[in-house]
């Protein structure tokens, strides 16, 4: 059997793919989740082969679940929202599917679910932070939203990323390039492989070995500065 689970806070969106999946006996239907903090439980619990996932839900959304999963298994989306297509593909959804979907619809997606040769293992789908304002993070059994603007900066920790605030330090799973690509090069720079800054944070740029360059921030920690990083710090702060 392929165990499946829904998770979408709209009642009735959720019991029309509970009764589209009817239609394929090879499907077992585990549970339907009204969020994605139940969704979260509900995936540690069963370890579902795929799911059905809104974007748009109450808490978090469902790619800031997908975030918090060491292991996610196969994704087709459903949403009201046709603007989060290309980010769904991009983290190699199976499908997206537009409400309201007929059942035609539902079923194609179905079978491109069926014609893998193979279930896929995507427990490396790196979602990305959301560029507008929010990092959700798993801090033991809790979820933590981290706002964008009280990021200190960033540091790469083997295959985490240290976020550290003025509240503390927290770890994502996630790399430094794809965390560069989300971020708002405005607001966010990278001034060495390991290190990106908040900008508004910086208060002072000084020399520190040869072509190297140090950081001082506002809470007088110092950031380590490469010379390519000098030059793109330069270009940003415009000096």
């Amino acid at each position: 059997m392929i165990q499946t689970l829904i998770i979408d806070d709209e009642p009735l969106a959720a019991s029309i793919v509970a009764e589209y999946l009817k239609e394929f006996p090879q499907f077992e239907l585990l549970e339907i989740c009204q969020d994605g903090l139940q969704g979260i439980k509900a995936i540690q619990k069963y370890k579902p082969d795929l799911i059905f996932l809104d974007v748009q839900m109450p808490k978090i959304t469902g790619f800031e679940m997908l975030e918090l999963l060491d292991e996610a298994p196969s994704v087709i989306f459903t949403t009201a929202f046709d603007e989060y297509a290309l980010k769904a593909f991009d983290s190699k959804a199976i499908d997206y599917l537009l409400k309201p979907f007929s059942k035609d619809r539902f079923n194609q997606a179905i079978e491109r679910f069926l014609n893998q040769s193979s279930v896929e293992d995507q427990s490396n789908i790196n979602h990305l932070a959301e560029k507008s304002n929010r990092l959700v993070v798993r801090v033991k059994n809790e979820i933590k939203i981290i706002s964008i603007k009280d990021v200190t900066y960033f540091e790469a920790e083997d295959d985490y990323i240290a976020i550290h605030t003025k509240n503390g330090k927290f770890l994502k799973k996630m790399t430094m390039k794809s965390l560069e690509e989300a971020l708002d090069p405005s607001k966010f720079a990278r001034v060495h492989r390991s290190y990106l800054v908040n900008l508004n944070e910086v208060t002072q740029i000084e020399p520190y070995e040869r072509e190297n360059f140090l950081v001082k921030l506002r809470n007088g920690e110092q950031v380590p500065v490469s010379k390519s990083g000098y030059s793109r710090l330069r270009q940003v702060l415009g000096l």
